[in-house]
């Protein structure tokens, strides 16, 4: 019998053939996750003796992070005991995943690339999530993974941001086929991009693309918050090419906010920052020692963010991320 111990005092036995994240499941045991499939870095832990073997390839770790003994636990197993350093999540239950029929409420497209569609859930099926989660939509044999971008509320409606990916089985459906009362199913809630212990640090967002719909989710939850629940500062950057990239209208946000758009090359007209995100995060010469990262979008971004950043002196485990991956079966 093979067992992983945590560095905070949990332990479990691998399964055959089974990841360490799925076995730490199958334990009751909450691991960090996103992608479960290699490609992120969400599930990442440190190897702090023992040996482990990969079941794929880890694409979400630098040459660096392996070199120091990170780990995807989503795409590795145990060969003998182990002793982990992971995040300890086991003060924030996990809401288990259900698979539940819903509609479509509302559908519009907000921008040329952006479809914001609004989907209802049963009367019957309450709707449990953290603010930051993500679902799966499911269509026949197709599965694509999408943030939610509103928070949790009591009228059982999930508000999407979804991206045109040029020919995108899911794209064609939303942006040529999708309409008001088709039925589809949900699986969810997913992955473990929600707000820690937030009490006073400050709150750093990091998002390209659709990557803002997950913070959306998050500072709207914030707004409901108690003062002393509350992080002493929040402050969002967000990347894009173009300006039309910037979709959301971030002043129609009720939570105290410091928002830098920032295009990731000079455009006609743009009098704003140029650069990526994490670059123009770091020019302003931060403190990291009361500073988490939420970093949400492209992995190149992602990656890259955690590379500089920890390089900078960012602790590796205040930098939380769900880097959104490409696949014919994971997203769209």
């Amino acid at each position: 019998m093979v067992m992983i111990h945590t560095n905070y005092g949990s332990k479990f036995e691998q399964i055959h053939q089974e990841s360490i994240l799925c076995s730490a499941e199958k334990a009751g045991v909450n691991f960090p996750y996103s992608c479960r499939g290699g490609r992120c870095s969400s599930c990442k832990c440190k190897v702090l003796s023992g040996e482990t073997e990969c079941l794929d390839e880890e694409l979400g770790l630098t040459e660096y992070q392996k070199s120091q003994g990170w780990i995807l636990s989503c795409v590795r197993f145990a060969k003998t005991d182990v002793e982990l350093e992971v995040e300890d999540l086991g003060g924030l239950p996990l809401i288990k995943p259900k698979t539940l029929p819903c509609k479509i409420d509302n559908i519009m497209q907000i921008s040329n690339e952006i479809m914001r569609v609004v989907i209802r859930l049963p009367p019957s099926s309450k709707v449990e999530y953290y603010a930051g989660q993500y679902i799966e939509i499911i269509m026949g044999k197709i599965r694509r993974s999408y943030s939610i971008a509103n928070a949790p509320g009591i009228d059982n409606r999930l508000e999407l941001h979804i991206k045109r990916i040029d020919q995108g089985s899911m794209s064609e459906y939303w942006f040529q086929k999708a309409k008001k009362n088709d039925v589809l199913r949900i699986h969810g809630p997913l992955g473990t991009f929600f707000l820690r212990d937030v009490v006073g640090k400050s709150l750093i967002f990091l998002a390209t693309g659709t990557g803002i719909a997950p913070v959306k989710s998050i500072l709207e939850m914030l707004n409901g918050r108690p003062k002393n629940e509350q992080p002493d500062s929040v402050t969002v950057y967000w990347g894009g090419r173009i300006p039309s990239d910037f979709y959301w209208n971030l002043s129609e946000c009720e939570y105290p906010i410091h928002y830098e758009p920032v295009l990731s090359r000079p455009y006609s007209g743009w009098s704003g920052t140029v650069g990526y995100v994490q670059d123009v995060f770091l020019a302003t010469s931060p403190k990291f020692a009361k500073i988490l990262i939420y970093a949400c979008g492209s992995d190149k971004m992602v990656r890259g963010a955690n590379e500089l950043l920890v390089n900078q002196g960012l602790e590796e485990k205040n930098f939380y991320s769900d880097a959104f991956v490409a696949s014919g079966l994971i997203n769209d």
